[in-house]
């Protein structure tokens, strides 16, 4: 799935799951289909948010777990 189709999916329908891990940042994650998620400011979800291709995701997931990102 290409970045132009992942952001042309509504997400009003997403059902968004707060992280037990988001004590200061209120980071919120959904299922876009397909294996892609969605990731928003649950404090301000107006500001947008961030999508990822399931392979992007996985990606991300192993990066933050793994401290690349701190």
């Amino acid at each position: 799935m290409e970045k132009d189709e992942l952001y042309a999916k509504d997400t009003s329908a997403v059902r968004w799951r707060k992280s037990s891990k988001s004590f200061i940042a209120c980071v919120e994650v959904g299922a876009l289909g397909g294996g892609a998620v969605v990731l928003r400011d649950s404090k301000d979800p107006a500001r947008g948010d961030l999508r990822f291709t399931a392979q992007g995701w996985a990606a991300f997931h192993d990066g933050v777990r793994d401290g690349r990102f701190g």
